[in-house]
């Protein structure tokens, strides 16, 4: 039995996850532009020469390490598309102010600007943080809540669109009486049922 084999992956592992971690940290403390590849082989320990064995570019290496970043809310089915979109907000607004990740999003928007590679990384993230409002939007629209002509992007407007111009324009409070308020809004306009006027 070949053991050496078997230790070399386990060091090829390990020297993997401490650049990823070192990569993700250098993120969230500084953004896109605080990662170099000296850095994180100065942070991690694992030679410039072994990050690039595993990583071609600078590029390549943040599209890994953002690649668990932003999981998904699980998708509510509560039998109402207001209280599964309440629920979503809630539960995107909590991230917003907790979650690691929403500090690198911006620098994440900026580089996509201008690095290709860094661009498909803004779409996977943006895809996998608003399927759950496709999700809920879709089951809606098929029980008769919302206009057949209502898109998922129509949702994940009225929801993301307030809450991220609080988190990182006018950066108020995301607290439960907004949330509730930009709810109502877009299920006010979004709604099938007509207002009364």
């Amino acid at each position: 039995m070949d053991r050496s084999g078997d230790a070399a992956d386990v060091r090829v592992q390990r020297s993997k996850a401490a650049v990823l971690a070192k990569t993700y940290e250098l993120l969230t403390s500084g953004g896109i532009g605080g990662v170099s590849i000296d850095e994180v082989s100065r942070r991690s320990g694992v030679a410039k020469t072994t990050i690039y064995r595993h990583w071609p570019s600078r590029a390549a290496l943040l599209v890994e390490a953002c690649s668990t970043i932003g999981s998904a809310p699980p998708v509510p089915d509560t039998g109402s598309f207001g209280a599964d979109l309440a629920a979503l907000t809630e539960e995107l607004a909590e991230q917003l102010r907790s979650a690691r990740w929403a500090a690198v999003l911006p620098s994440i928007v900026d580089a996509a600007e201008r690095e290709p590679e860094l661009a498909g990384l803004h779409a996977d993230l943006h895809a996998r943080l608003m399927a759950p409002f496709g999700a809920v939007t879709e089951r809606a629209r098929a029980r008769g809540e919302l206009a057949a002509d209502r898109e998922p992007a129509d949702v994940t407007a009225a929801i993301a669109g307030p809450l991220f111009y609080r988190r990182w324009f006018s950066r108020e409070p995301l607290d439960a009486a907004f949330v509730r308020r930009v709810v109502e809004d877009a299920l006010g306009h979004l709604s099938v049922r007509p207002h009364s006027t």
